[in-house]
């Protein structure tokens, strides 16, 4: 059985003073101290060979993984399985070979200063990662806590609130929680004037009122950018139902126009690859990706299927053709990528596509069914229903 070797320490503003005794004998004890040069600044008397992290990060691991049986202590900020260190090590060294001792990390520290409880918090990191996948938790009587990047961060967000409609959210920043220079900012989204302050900082955004765009499946067609190749809200409620999304889940959507129904599965927590022929919505898919707060969760792939398959490796939970139904060998294709119980989701609007759906639910099962939808519309003085075109919805699950 594997033997810990590797320790990971999380320290606060508060340095060496604030750890338990078991973390400093650990340290104390280390062969080697791996660790960014903030951290390992802070044990200057120890006689251990020092690890500075390089970049990129990955390089790290592979340095790691050549040290395994000896002492090694990783140094890092707070709770390093929140965002942390603690993560990216045990994606690639197994958890029995690690000993984490966790500091009371910044979300925790930033819940006691507010008398928030934690565990009504979204708790977010935009370090490293895009602003707008704050977006994604706009809605009201949210309370969200945000790890910064850096000293730029809190104007950053101020601005992205506002400009989304947020503008009297209620912002705190707190730098260096837990330490002697500890200081707290508070003010709203749209007069926040304050000056950068401490690199080391945490947000904490409190929303009241402002636009509305649900997790559940249908969001309102305006809310995208697209040409008009765009599924429209009420058939895409029910394609995103029959798709059964879940979060971590993977799909594809074939024909994905400006990408509504990959974008709606990524805010339901999937992830999502998004194919798509013509250059110009491709853009378009990566702009509705971001400005809905989900843009590390779709990959966009350009190019004809089924050829743009070819460079997909990993089997999809679920799968979307919205477009190229008829094109020769696409079906079975989609199909036999399928993994077991992973559902094949497809609406058409020709007959030549209807036909085609129609024998393959007979040779292959699944449910197909017509969705026809009337929106009301002004003709002349008066009112009247404006059907949209008839929509021949199917569903069928791999077994």
């Amino acid at each position: 059985m594997s033997q810990p070797w590797l320790t990971i320490i999380g320290i606060g503003e508060d340095g060496l003073a604030g750890l338990s005794p078991a973390a400093q004998a650990l340290i104390d004890g280390a062969e080697i101290l791996a660790g960014g040069e903030r951290h390992l600044e802070m044990v200057p008397d120890s006689p251990a060979e020092r690890l500075a992290w390089g970049t990129p990060f990955s390089a790290n691991l592979d340095r790691l993984e050549q040290l395994r049986g000896r002492k090694v202590c990783v140094l890092a900020s707070g709770d390093p399985q929140w965002f942390g260190v603690g993560v990216s090590l045990a994606r690639h060294i197994p958890a029995a070979e690690i000993t984490v001792l966790p500091h009371p990390g910044a979300f925790s520290l930033a819940a006691a200063r507010l008398g928030w409880g934690l565990q009504d918090c979204a708790c977010l990191t935009i370090h490293g990662r895009p602003l707008e996948c704050l977006n994604l938790h706009l809605h009201p009587g949210a309370r969200l806590l945000i790890l910064s990047e850096n000293a730029s961060s809190p104007p950053k967000v101020a601005t992205l609130l506002a400009t989304k409609g947020w503008g009297h959210a209620r912002i705190t920043v707190m730098e260096r929680l837990g330490g002697p220079l500890e200081k707290i900012t508070t003010g709203t989204a749209h007069d926040w004037h304050h000056p950068e302050g401490a690199d080391l900082n945490t947000i904490a955004v409190e929303l009241t009122q402002g636009p509305i765009l649900s997790r559940l499946a249908g969001l309102p067609d305006h809310a995208f950018l697209h040409d008009g190749q765009l599924t429209k809200h009420e058939v895409r409620a029910i394609t995103l139902s029959s798709l059964a999304p879940w979060p971590g889940a993977l799909l594809w959507d074939v024909g994905a126009g400006c990408g509504s129904v990959a974008v709606e599965w990524a805010r339901a927590g999937g992830q999502a690859i998004a194919l798509e022929a013509f250059s110009g919505r491709l853009e378009m898919i990566a702009r509705n990706a971001v400005e809905l707060g989900v843009p590390q969760s779709v990959r966009i792939i350009a190019g004809k299927v089924p050829d743009s398959l070819n460079s997909l490796d990993e089997p999809p939970d679920a799968i979307f053709i919205g477009g190229g139904l008829t094109v020769p060998g696409l079906l079975e294709r989609c199909w036999d990528a399928l993994k077991p119980g992973g559902r094949l989701v497809s609406n058409v609007v020709t007959v030549e596509s209807e036909a085609k759906l129609m024998a393959w639910q007979a040779a292959q099962g699944g449910e197909l069914s017509r969705i026809s939808i009337s929106r009301l519309g002004p003709t002349g003085r008066f009112q009247s229903w404006r059907p949209l075109m008839s929509v021949t919805h199917y569903c069928g699950i791999k077994s």
